[in-house]
């Protein structure tokens, strides 16, 4: 069983929600953020990326920054551009992209049950990154952004959401980044929130589709709390928005290597790979990448007998790192190794050719998606994926909902 709260959500006010909301803070650069904010006093990366708002030469991780942060995020209650709730509810978020719909229950998710295993992670994460969101929430004194969770769905729990959709108005409707049309319902009803948060202790497990990263931030801010006296039912609590796992899409996460190919690149790949000349950009089915080396495309299909059973070695991301990046060019971190990068599937293969055309790019390798049926399979096994292994769109916009962790 897993815990599920409503909760008193700091959310925008109606009339602002489209103007307010913003990428999550680790999809732009503090440039892009301020690029983006420019004109708009109401937009969310003036806390979630308050360094917009201070000198440049800033580091965006001096303690300036956090402060800047959580003085926004006061003022922006002042003016009541946010407001929070005088009771405790759960929200309903739907996002529609190229007719596709996917919607998430927002509400606060159990510490313990991160602790205990009952939120099941697939990543690993970096310090320096869990520090800043741990400053960020620390000095704001809230779960200032969302965590992206996921469910095996259960009947009951998608009857009542689809019921309420369709019985009542959402407060937010609106269109942003990428044509994605982003709605909100308050579930203002005492009865339906004790339903869903009984029907939610025979869901067995949660698991991180995005964020590790501020899970793990708050969870340890939560830990702190515990261990300074400082605690209360708030701080046992994190903010996330979980959605049923057969709703949900993951992109395509391709690579691009600096590393010209050796000569006998072709014979070497031939070694695990049935390698032809196709012209495909995208490939079509697990076991499949697309190769593109500046002249034409190919088609890489995995031989069958090199694909092991372990959920992980499995993946297609997983046999090119071995056979490929490692095998062939010595790739053995591609956190840190400066001649792979990454290119999210939503810029397309075109951004593929145009990295490699520049002549800044060798080659690129067009990937087949992870399956959410792997992520899940992943995180059973309490396993972690390679790094870059899924790119979830449509990305989860920050500065429609907050959790106040009263300490302040």
């Amino acid at each position: 069983m897993v815990q599920v709260h409503p909760f008193k959500g700091i959310r925008p006010a109606e009339e602002l929600a489209d103007q307010v909301a913003a990428l999550p803070y680790d999809v732009v650069n503090s440039q892009e953020a301020k690029d983006l904010a420019a004109d708009n006093p109401y937009s969310y990366f003036h806390i979630d990326k308050a360094e917009i708002d201070l000198p440049a030469d800033l580091s965006p991780y001096d303690e300036k920054v956090y402060q800047k942060a959580a003085d926004n995020l006061a003022a922006f209650l002042e003016k009541g551009w946010l407001f929070k709730e005088s009771e405790a509810y759960f929200y309903l978020y739907e996002l529609v992209m190229n007719g596709r719909s996917q919607t998430g229950i927002v509400a606060c998710t159990s510490i313990s049950d991160y602790i205990d295993e009952k939120i099941k992670k697939h990543e690993f994460t970096r310090h320096e990154k869990e520090i800043d969101r741990m400053n960020h929430i620390r000095t704001c004194d809230a779960n200032t952004s969302p965590i992206f969770l996921s469910y095996r769905p259960q009947t009951e729990i998608q009857t009542i959401i689809k019921d309420w959709q369709q019985e009542h108005a959402p407060v937010y409707d609106f269109t942003s980044y990428h044509d994605v049309t982003h709605r909100v319902w308050v579930i203002d009803q005492a009865e339906t929130n004790e339903k869903l948060t009984k029907l939610f202790t025979d869901v067995d497990a949660l698991y991180i589709a995005d964020g590790h990263h501020r899970t793990e931030s708050a969870v340890k801010i939560g830990l702190e709390k515990r261990q300074s006296g400082d605690q209360n039912s708030e701080t046992e609590q994190f903010l996330s928005i979980i959605f049923p796992e057969d709703e949900l899409a993951i992109w395509e996460y391709n690579r691009v290597l600096k590393s010209a190919p050796p000569a006998d690149f072709m014979d070497r790949l031939a070694e695990n790979y049935q390698v032809t000349k196709t012209g495909v950009k995208k490939p079509e089915k697990a076991g499949d990448c697309q190769l593109y080396d500046g002249e034409a495309w190919y088609t890489l299909s995995i031989k069958p007998e090199k694909v092991p059973n372990d959920p992980v070695e499995k993946l297609d991301v997983a046999l090119l790192q071995k056979f490929v990046l490692e095998d062939i060019f010595e790739i053995a971190d591609i956190r840190t190794d400066k001649r792979i990068d990454f290119v999210g599937g939503i810029r397309g293969t075109e951004e593929l050719e145009k990295l490699v055309d520049s002549g800044d790019w060798k080659l690129a390798f067009s990937m087949y998606p992870t399956q959410m049926t792997d992520l899940l399979a992943v995180a059973d096994a309490k396993k972690i994926m390679p790094p870059k292994s899924t790119w979830f769109e449509p990305k989860l916009l920050s500065g429609l909902f907050l959790h106040d962790l009263e300490t302040k």
